[in-house]
């Protein structure tokens, strides 16, 4: 395993497995053969009883002046069959953050935000509001440093009664900060002080960056942890919760159960009724080849399928008789690349990738229906924006202006063979073999390039290989593979640190090279992104990151550095005579992020 860490000190991890940020491996998740998982950052209220008449379970909710009748029933249990079982319960672990626990642990794990499954955007969970400038929440001060304040609910109170306070934010920090805690600690490391009271809690860190946005998003109870094994004794039980659900059970083999949080203070936003709905959900560990049938034969509830065209068409087959499938876009995104740097030349002496309109005529020789059609089994499913994975309002669509049209890629490359005194062109395309739908692309581009006039070989290399030899290297012409987004505006910026000129050595982000000392191509246009790159480290202000973030998109694509080509699917698939509210999601969480809106329909 390697950690590979950014000038941002953004952690990419590449395993033959397993890889977060860059996705390099099979498993049948999503249809593409990718495997993504992410890293973890890696007083009692006054209630009211809460009446049913489809249930004979009495539970309890926090107060509410709004009456209003129950448009959902309360009770009965949900079972998701999952194929993998977790490592560890605890995110702050190694095996914590793998994406099993992930998708469990989003039902008791809480934090100062949260990621809204429908806009990916950033929204409060155990705080008012986010801290910003703009709200007086971030503070930038005269001597550099840059102050963070958290007003915590009033009503936020782990699932043993107590309240949760700034002293378990102290508490989580200290923890975070322990060489003896194997967890990311980038970001915190940066804090200089700090200070707390019952319900708020502040930091100051010594410069300001945008990377606080994501810090603090578990939080640990003192109460409950201070004075135990931090790294052995929550492994296989969890600590107090305050998601909307705590830990009960794990059968090892078998199953972990999650029981309704009494103390859990959200409301659903279309009913007003006191969250969650039900009384347990059971994460049920199923065999990946009977995860089918057994969803087929109802002995399971919700399963995630494979997003393969013909596993989602018999799945949507079975609609009369009640099963509902919701097929949507990840963060996970595959692209064409060229590579700038003179190494890309012992692979192919030809190469001609520095030159622009050989670039663009290869954006318009793309045919990216047809890629669409085949690997995701749905045309419209190309990708235009890269900002668009990290959340849909920041996209420009910037990749759009290339079409697939041979008449006008024919043009383009007649161009090129003139500016670089060539009589034809060619490309040598490098990937991964142990990858289905890598290799079906390349077999399509096959054709793409014949119908233009431009010599095409595949050089295919098992995963290890192309990605810790190939890639990093730089002895490749040009490439395929995926990257996946992160959150918030550190998400977005990190993007742009794929490209970043300062990073091009062995193990960093620019396999590229594109504007680095060894790059084919030095000129305005690396000249500008490299100051928006600059620029984008020197502020925190949303109205000012956003505007560099798409400049720097739109720039990308008019180079035509990268060539998107499409986001690999997530889907979910539920017995919706029986359950309601289930919806897949492109967060790290997946179709647990509502969890606490599920109920059951046939009470």
């Amino acid at each position: 395993m390697f950690l590979w860490h950014g000038r941002r000190g953004l952690t990419l991890l590449l395993a033959l497995s397993l890889a977060v940020v860059l996705v390099s491996c099979d498993s049948g998740q999503d249809g593409t053969g990718s495997t993504v998982a992410s890293s973890p950052t890696e007083a009692p209220v006054t209630t009211a009883v809460r009446e049913t008449t489809t249930t004979t379970t009495t539970t309890t909710t926090p107060e509410t002046t709004t009456t209003m009748d129950p448009t959902r029933s309360y009770g009965g249990e949900v079972v998701v069959a999952v194929a993998a079982e977790p490592v560890s319960l605890n995110p702050f672990v190694q095996g914590g953050g793998d994406p099993i626990a992930t998708v469990i642990g989003e039902a008791y794990w809480a934090g100062v935000q949260e990621v809204d499954g429908y806009t990916l955007e950033l929204i409060p969970e155990l705080v008012t509001q986010l801290p910003t400038v703009a709200n007086g929440g971030v503070v930038v001060n005269e001597d550099g440093t840059m102050t963070v304040r958290y007003q915590i609910r009033d009503e936020a109170t782990w699932s043993d009664g107590l309240p949760i306070t700034g002293e378990d934010f102290q508490f989580t920090l200290e923890l975070i900060l322990d060489p003896n805690v194997s967890v990311e600690k980038t970001g915190y490391e940066d804090i200089v002080d700090t200070d707390f009271g019952p319900k708020w809690f502040t930091y100051t860190m010594r410069a300001p960056t945008v990377l606080y946005e994501l810090l603090f998003d578990r939080i640990i109870p003192k109460h409950a942890v201070d004075g135990t094994d931090f790294n052995n004794d929550w492994n296989d039980r969890m600590w107090p919760s305050a998601g909307p659900f705590e830990f009960d059970t794990w059968e090892q083999g078998t199953q972990i159960r999650l029981i309704r949080n009494e103390q859990y203070w959200k409301r659903d936003p279309d009913t007003g009724q006191g969250l969650p709905f039900l009384d347990s959900v059971v994460f049920r560990f199923v065999a990946e080849e009977d995860l089918l049938t057994d969803f087929r034969g109802r002995l399971v509830d919700v399963v995630e399928p494979p997003v393969e065209p013909q596993v989602i068409e018999d799945l949507r087959a079975l609609d009369q008789e009640g099963v509902a499938v919701e097929v949507i876009r990840g963060r996970v995104w595959e692209h064409l690349s060229f590579q700038f740097g003179s190494g890309r030349l012992e692979t192919n002496p030809a190469s001609a990738n520095e030159n622009l309109n050989f670039r663009r005529g290869i954006a318009h020789t793309i045919d990216y229906d047809l890629i669409a059609a085949e690997i995701l089994g749905d045309e419209t499913g190309r990708l235009t924006s890269i900002l668009e994975t990290v959340a849909p309002a920041l996209g420009t669509g910037a990749w759009s202006q290339y079409e697939h049209d041979p008449a006008i890629a024919g043009e383009y490359f007649a161009a090129a063979r003139e500016e670089l005194g060539l009589d034809g062109l060619s490309v040598v395309l490098s990937t991964t073999s142990n990858t289905p739908n890598r290799v079906t692309i390349s077999e399509l581009l096959a054709d793409m390039f014949a119908a233009v006039g431009v010599e095409y070989q595949t050089q295919l290399e098992v995963s290890q290989s192309f990605f810790l030899e190939t890639l990093t290297t730089g002895l490749w012409d040009m490439g395929l593979w995926a990257w996946e987004s992160s959150s918030g505006l550190t998400g977005a910026i990190n993007l742009m640190d794929f490209f970043d000129q300062e990073s091009a050595t062995a193990g960093a982000d620019n396999y590229y090279r594109w504007g680095t000392a060894d790059s084919s191509v030095i000129d305005d246009g690396t000249a500008r992104f490299a100051e928006i790159r600059l620029q984008l480290d020197e502020s925190i202000d949303p109205t000012v990151l956003v505007p560099l973030l798409q400049e720097a998109e739109q720039l990308l694509a008019g180079q035509a550095v990268i060539i998107p080509l499409y986001a690999h699917r997530r889907a979910v698939a539920v017995w919706a005579d029986e359950v309601g509210g289930v919806r897949q999601s492109a967060t790290p969480a997946g179709y647990t992020w509502n969890i606490e809106q599920w109920y059951r329909i046939d009470l």
